[in-house]
């Protein structure tokens, strides 16, 4: 039976957030605008080392980890939790050039926020991306997408890569989804992004580019020559399904 839009907003306030930061006042500032969007399972942590046993004994359903605290960085942070959690990662910093965003990406983050910041823009786009996850869950549930090199199985969140199962994070299993349903069909970076993220681009093209990076780690026999995920020069990204594939 179809879920309706109040069963998927109670589902989405019910999810367990995590909050990582070594300012007490953001912290507080954080839980007190998420207790008023009606999130209840709210935990936190002053130190990435706080952090990690918080993830192995919880089953969280999002993280917003700082960047720059008091021993272990929110970088390293997002390396080790990605051992033990694919929940979504959205870094929280006032480092803001594009290199740090990109390294942000390439250690595993979903999302990067930079401070100041308006804490009604970052429970926005957590509701936003929590909502993206559980509806990608339960669109194409039963479907599985099988093409000559990989499976995927959104249902499971499994991913098979040359008959071995493939660790992918909750961002790129929901972008390489919309890649499946969307064969052949060319699609811009601000497109992409509005749709596997949730929310307006703003022309923030590096998060979609850094991501697409990794997923073709993870599903081409030479991510250098992609055959899935093809670069449509000057207008965005087109997804070939292999021709010796099926989908079932």
């Amino acid at each position: 039976m179809k879920k309706t839009v109040t069963e998927r907003n109670i589902k989405v306030e019910n999810a367990s957030i995590l909050i990582v930061d070594d300012e007490k006042a953001i912290v507080d500032m954080i839980k007190r605008v998420l207790e008023k969007e009606g999130y209840r399972n709210l935990l936190d942590a002053a130190s990435a080392e706080e952090a990690i046993p918080v993830v192995k004994a919880n089953k969280v359903d999002l993280i917003v980890l700082d960047v720059m605290m008091g021993g272990m960085s929110g970088f390293e942070a997002c390396t080790l939790i990605r051992e033990y959690s694919d929940a979504p990662i959205f870094f929280l910093t006032a480092r803001s050039s594009d290199a740090d965003k990109l390294s942000g990406f390439a250690v595993g983050a979903d999302d990067y926020i930079t401070k100041p910041f308006n804490p009604l823009e970052l429970a926005a786009r957590i509701r936003a991306h929590l909502k993206r996850t559980y509806q990608s869950k339960e669109t194409n549930s039963n479907q599985t997408y099988t093409y000559d090199y990989f499976t995927f199985s959104p249902q499971n969140a499994e991913l098979i890569v040359g008959g071995e199962a493939v660790a992918c994070s909750a961002q790129l299993l929901q972008l390489l989804q919309y890649f499946c349903e969307h064969p052949n069909v060319v699609l811009s970076k601000d497109q992409i992004y509005e749709k596997v993220w949730g929310y307006p681009s703003y022309g923030d093209n590096n998060t979609v580019m850094v991501h697409i990076r990794k997923l073709r780690e993870k599903i081409e026999r030479d991510p250098s020559n992609p055959e899935y995920i093809v670069t449509v020069r000057g207008l965005g990204y087109r997804f070939i399904p292999n021709p010796e594939g099926k989908r079932s």
